[in-house]
């Protein structure tokens, strides 16, 4: 192993690893493609239920419709 002279003016500098891998920022990039995928999936997968609901909603008078229907 080689050693490394360490002087005053080198204590506050910070030495970067050479480990290989994931950063912070490449993780949570990860994370947030991983959510999102998810999220896309089920909606396509609740939307003909959602268009179903809004169709009904539409027939009952929608706002309109006020107090006719619980």
């Amino acid at each position: 192993m080689r050693q490394q002279k360490v002087t005053v003016m080198d204590m506050g500098k910070r030495r970067r690893s050479t480990r290989s891998g994931l950063t912070g920022r490449q993780l949570v990039v990860a994370q947030a493609a991983v959510v999102g995928s998810l999220v896309a999936a089920l909606f396509v997968r609740e939307l003909p239920g959602i268009m179903r609901e809004l169709r009904i909603y539409r027939m009952t008078g929608g706002l309109r419709a006020g107090h006719r229907y619980p």
